[in-house]
């Protein structure tokens, strides 16, 4: 750094100067978060163009050492700052909460959270290279792999998540993992005798008039729909969708809870719905209506051919630009372990993804879960077509 100042002092103001200065440092003796306090110190002095210049020189050798030594040793300042790790999140606090509190109560690692309802994809692409985002957390397969697809997320290897998870539900790249699963199945009147359901047996003219769905363009249903595309081509698919909306009891509508609450007001007797709801209905407050539709009906696991039930997921993926990478992934590995496992079945009543883990008694009274082995990536591939079908055959109309 040249510290012949004497024109430039005079030419402008100091402050800018020592500024000017400081950003001439190599790059690698800067901060990039921010300047070393130090600076604005030094900004105090240089109030005055009054000054000699010859006392400006030599005071700037002083500034030039003291620039240099503050540079460096300020990233060292911030790294024994407590730990952090950043997580953006579609899941619902009451869910995640308790989870990251443990595992900051085990690492000592706080856990700063974006709670999302939607957008994650675009607000991490708008945010680029400086996103602070370390981890993200979503539902449903689409939604995961996007971010992959945009080249938003980087690969991880860890023995623990690849001891944990079945092959064919993380990328073999380690770009996504699967955290839980959440079963697509049949709701069923409570009388009704029914024994080794396929998906396809909702298309059966039995069921004329007789079954209740949320509207087809749901991301629920396009994942089944795309599962389907996978296991039996478009043409069938496509012939499989018209007898189901022929069965129809009602228009696609509501959620899935509200197919419960339908079987019990005696407009359909089955339809299609996400198993953890039973167990969210069963433990509604006192006197929620939710408690009575719950009661009104039974779980049965439809599968495809393969004798597997379709499945969708939650799950997670580090941030391609993660500041926090190494806590990213015990952050990732912690929620495998069997204590965070554990939790997905006892409060959101879903299925661990990692074996021998202990279940709600709801969601063990719904037997075990053989899951459709299709790789999640087949399915995902099929989204669009599975859109383009439900619009089609005019399934929501």
């Amino acid at each position: 750094m040249n510290c012949n100042l004497t024109q430039e002092f005079q030419a402008g103001s100091t402050t800018g100067w020592i500024t000017t200065k400081f950003r001439a440092l190599p790059a690698a003796q800067q901060n990039h978060h921010s300047n070393p306090p130090l600076l604005v110190v030094f900004g105090c002095f240089f109030f005055s163009s009054t000054i000699e210049a010859s006392i400006v020189n030599t005071f700037c050798k002083w500034v030039q050492s003291a620039l240099v030594v503050a540079s460096l040793l300020w990233p060292v300042v911030g790294s024994a700052q407590a730990a952090t790790v950043n997580l953006y999140t579609t899941r619902e606090p009451g869910l995640i909460q308790p989870l990251l509190d443990e595992f900051t109560r085990q690492e000592g690692i706080a856990v700063q959270t974006v709670f999302l309802s939607a957008g994650m994809l675009e607000r991490v692409q708008a945010e680029g290279a400086r996103s602070p985002a370390d981890l993200l957390m979503t539902v449903d397969s689409g939604n995961l792999l996007d971010l992959v697809s945009a080249g938003l997320t980087q690969p991880v290897s860890s023995p623990i998540l690849n001891a944990a998870i079945p092959s064919h539900l993380r990328d073999p790249a380690g770009h996504w993992f699967v955290l839980s699963l959440r079963d697509r199945v049949l709701y069923a009147e409570k009388s009704l005798t029914i024994k080794d359901f396929r998906y396809s047996d909702l298309a059966d003219p039995a069921w004329r008039g007789k079954v209740c769905i949320r509207p087809g363009q749901h991301p629920y249903n396009i994942s089944l729909i795309a599962a389907m595309i996978a296991h039996r081509g478009e043409a069938e698919t496509e012939a499989w969708l018209r007898g189901v909306k022929a069965n129809l009891a009602r228009k696609p509508a509501g959620g899935d809870r509200d197919v419960a609450r339908d079987i019990l007001a005696g407009i359909c007797d089955l339809g299609l719905a996400n198993a953890y709801y039973v167990g969210q209905m069963r433990n509604a407050p006192e006197g929620d209506p939710q408690r009575e539709w719950a009661q009104a009906i039974q779980v049965v696991r439809p599968q495809f051919s393969n004798g597997g039930t379709h499945v969708n997921i939650s799950g997670a993926a580090v941030a391609k630009h993660a500041p926090n990478r190494a806590n990213a992934v015990k952050l990732l590995e912690y929620l495998l372990s069997d204590g965070a496992q554990s939790a997905y079945a006892k409060v959101n009543f879903e299925y661990p993804v990692k074996a021998g883990v202990e279940l709600h008694p709801v969601v063990a009274s719904m037997g075990p879960l053989s899951a459709d082995p299709l790789p999640l990536a087949q399915i995902v591939a099929q989204r669009k077509a599975a859109s383009l079908l439900v619009d089609k055959v005019g399934f929501d109309q």
